[in-house]
């Protein structure tokens, strides 16, 4: 059941509740410009960079914060691990309340907690108050990310689709690019704090832009009560199998309590998904997720950022075997979030106009699986890994966007909030296992493999490593080759695949928007 938004009670009058379930119009002078959808991408693009930015800069502060509180660096790693947690968790049921409450509403709540939460972290008296307001940090990023695509996408013209979420990308590789720059700045000049005191006056200029410059939801679909229970086994199923990774990558605890833990997240895995075909209200609606352009879009949409994060991990190993400085390190890393942002920016420029999104994804995947297949081979020194890395980047910038616009493209519109929690969660999985699988492969690597170092200026170790990101990156391939639907098609409200004169994406720009969307956006 869909409700137009911004109703009021009969009365007239706008009582508490409703207030703070109310989404206001951009005022007119906005909403009228031809270019106020390119106001609010820019707007999204705020919540895109933040979000990288913490990603990329947190991992800076735990030389301090180890010094700090005295603790090991197993303890410190859960600075990183409570955040991550929670977020995959609940992106996908903060996408369906956005779906029900409004996107803008729940995007701009989501900036102000995060910000909030962001100065409680930088005065944290202890270890374990970092942790947990961490974990409210990632509720604020949870309601800011799963909404970041369903705005770019429902405030986009339809044919501008491809090109605004490119800007978003781009948005993201920028703030993953500076992160490790600012953060090892702030960490050696104004300490550890600062480094979450930065998202502060960010996030504050994003809510009074958000304010004024994104669109209400102008249809959402009804709430009807929350699963809890499926939010229950969704966090079971991804903690423990996230767990489940990292405790088989060298923590100190018994193989039986690692088999559990994989055990624990198949069987809520499995718990999940008869809850959600059974609930009255499903936390995730099974259809958005049968046909093949969006379960094997999200499929290449982890994969893709396995990639892009799994380099976080082994570059810095193998060039601290090599002797070179943290300084290297950092340019070395630069190379890869610069070649995503100048393909996702620039591709448009260089490819050909009548490329479709399903090629741009494979020629993407291609070039990333030969770039990521050249670590098995190359020596891994600083110069020819910046140069490997930074095509990585370009096959990645060139994949993601349009991946991300097949998947969006293929689900109804009233439900993008939901759609955007999946791409994003897909995202935050392949991010947590680009880490989580590059760590137990230089484990095991280092334990099983060859004594040495089998590749000039690496360690044998670096071979299995590289092997997993080739692996995604073939992964990604094949969900390009085989994921599109056919031409002509599109899904209709209950998720099935409906006939479509305009085409997928490139007919009429009202193309698959319900009934009343042609008009101006509010």
């Amino acid at each position: 059941m869909t409700t137009r938004a911004g109703t009021r009670p009969a009365d007239g009058r706008t009582r508490w509740p409703a207030l703070l379930l109310h989404e206001r119009a951009r005022p007119d002078a906005v909403r009228g410009r031809p270019y106020a959808w390119r106001l609010a991408v820019a707007t999204v693009c705020f919540g895109a960079f933040m979000g990288q930015l913490d990603a990329s800069i947190v991992t800076l502060t735990y030389g301090g914060l180890r010094q700090r509180f005295d603790a090991s660096p197993a303890a410190v790693e859960w600075v990183s691990l409570a955040y991550l947690l929670v977020l995959i968790a609940l992106l996908v049921p903060a996408g369906r309340l956005s779906d029900a409450h409004g996107r803008k509403l729940l995007y701009l709540y989501g900036f102000a907690v995060f910000t909030a939460a962001s100065a409680v972290c930088g005065l944290a008296p202890s270890l374990l108050m970092l942790v947990v307001f961490r974990g409210v940090q990632a509720v604020g990023a949870a309601l800011m990310q799963a909404n970041s695509v369903a705005l770019v996408t429902t405030s986009a013209p339809r044919e501008r689709m491809r090109a605004a979420l490119g800007v978003q990308a781009a948005a993201q590789a920028l703030g993953l690019a500076l992160g490790p720059t600012v953060g090892g700045v702030l960490v050696s000049t104004l300490g550890w704090r600062w480094v979450f005191g930065v998202n502060v006056p960010i996030g504050v200029l994003a809510l009074v832009a958000g304010h004024y410059l994104l669109p209400r939801t102008r249809e959402r679909r009804g709430s009807g009560g929350f699963d809890w229970p499926g939010l229950a086994l969704l966090a079971a199923a991804t903690g423990g199998g996230l767990l489940g990774v990292s405790a088989a990558s060298g923590l100190p605890v018994p193989g039986w309590a690692v088999v559990a833990l994989f055990a624990v997240a198949a069987a809520a895995g499995w718990g999940f998904v008869v809850r959600q075909g059974r609930a009255r209200t499903p936390l995730l609606d099974l259809a958005l997720v049968r046909g093949r352009t969006v379960s094997l879009g999200l499929v290449g949409a982890l994969s893709g950022y396995l990639v892009l994060f799994g380099p976080l991990v082994l570059v810095p190993v193998v060039l601290a075997g090599s002797g070179s400085s943290e300084l290297i390190t950092g340019l070395v890393l630069t190379a890869l979030p610069a070649g995503f942002a100048a393909a996702a920016t620039g591709g448009d420029r260089v490819l050909p106009r009548g490329l479709s999104d399903r090629g741009r994804c494979v020629l993407g995947a291609g070039v990333l699986t030969a770039a990521t297949a050249a670590l098995l081979v190359v020596p891994l020194t600083a110069g020819l890994l910046a140069v490997v890395l930074a095509v990585v980047g370009l096959g990645l910038g060139t994949f993601t966007p349009a991946n991300n616009a097949m998947i969006m493209a293929a689900i109804p519109r009233r439900s993008s909030g939901t759609g955007g929690g999946l791409v994003n969660m897909a995202r935050g999985l392949g991010t947590a296992l680009g880490v989580a699988l590059v760590t137990l492969a230089l484990h095991l690597g280092e334990r099983y493999g060859p004594a040495g170092g089998a590749l000039a200026g690496g360690t044998g170790a670096a071979r299995w490593a590289a092997a997993v990101l080739v692996a995604a990156a073939a992964v990604a391939v094949a969900a390009a080759w085989f994921g599109p639907r056919a031409p002509g098609r599109r899904p209709d409200g209950n998720g099935n695949e409906a006939g479509d004169a305009d085409g997928a994406r490139g007919g009429s720009a009202c193309a698959g928007r319900a009934p009343g969307e042609g008009a101006p956006r509010r």
